[in-house]
């Protein structure tokens, strides 16, 4: 099938604010147009100093906020959540929003928190809203997430469906896409009676083990866009910082040494793609 000419994809990086090596490694990859969104940790102890460092930048990407529920230190009490003022890890924050366990108010105190702080040190409100290991599409979760997107005019949301047979035919880390595009069902539902625009194709899932050369990867993802396609990315310089709070380091400079380099030039040139921000994209949710 024949590529649109210069049709243009969003490639937003994940994590910003996680450590200084990740701000570094994604503000350098916009200075080079190599991204065109970044979204933000605001719980992370970086994230003020980062956000100053990143305000320059605002015109040339999208600037988010990634919503935080797992691993890290809320922004204020959370006693149902995280008692021991620790956010619990992804599994049992998925297993207490399946069960019924997950208290609204408090869900969506932390998700207006992350907000305010996003606006107080970016000096603006986010251009958009998606989650840390996705955890925006949980159930409770993504109600808060919702309304807090009402309250921002013109922001946009992260949907991570993508159609079952793109998924099984692009053929990256299948079980675990699929899954993340399922759990995705409910918040496209809403965003969509709703009116909150987002993404119509999601890439970029995989395992991080790094068996397969990213720059593999990449030419997946970038098979046939259309409309708003959206891929993610983790690129980012390894420090003690990231070391200390994440498992994902060394594949993030895998990601950033490809992301700036040549070849992705002409992966881009070849597939007659470019690099674009939200509302450079077609499409309608």
């Amino acid at each position: 099938m024949p590529h649109s000419a210069h049709h243009p994809v969003i490639l937003c990086a994940d994590d910003y604010g996680l450590s200084p090596g990740v701000g570094a490694a994604i503000r350098d990859l916009i200075e080079r147009g190599r991204l065109t969104a970044t979204s933000c940790m605001t719980v992370c102890p970086s994230w003020p100093a980062e956000a100053t460092l990143l305000k320059p930048l605002a015109d040339m990407a999208d600037v988010g906020l990634h919503l935080t529920l797992t691993d890290q230190r809320p922004l204020g009490p959370m006693p149902a959540l995280a008692p021991n003022g620790t956010l619990p890890p992804l599994g049992a924050l998925m297993r207490k929003a399946f069960s019924g366990a997950l208290k609204p108010a408090e869900i969506t105190a932390e998700v207006d928190r992350q907000v305010a702080a996003f606006t107080e040190h970016f000096g603006a409100p986010p251009a958009y809203i998606d989650g840390h290991q996705h955890v925006h599409q949980l159930p409770v979760v993504r109600d808060a997430v919702a309304a807090a997107l009402s309250r921002l005019p013109g922001a946009y949301v992260r949907l991570c469906r993508e159609p079952r047979r793109a998924i099984v035919r692009r053929g990256v880390a299948v079980p675990k896409t699929l899954l993340i595009s399922e759990l995705g069902g409910g918040l496209a539902a809403l965003a969509r009676a709703s009116g909150i625009p987002g993404n119509t194709s999601f890439r970029g899932v995989y395992d991080f083990s790094g068996k397969v050369p990213f720059g593999d990867l990449m030419a997946r993802f970038l098979d046939e866009p259309g409309g708003r396609t959206l891929v993610m990315v983790h690129p980012g310089i390894p420090d003690e910082e990231l070391r200390r709070a994440d498992p994902l380091v060394d594949q993030r400079a895998v990601e950033y040494d490809y992301l700036k380099g040549p070849a992705f030039a002409d992966l881009l040139a070849a597939r007659g793609l470019r690099l674009g921000r939200f509302a450079e994209a077609g499409g309608n949710i």
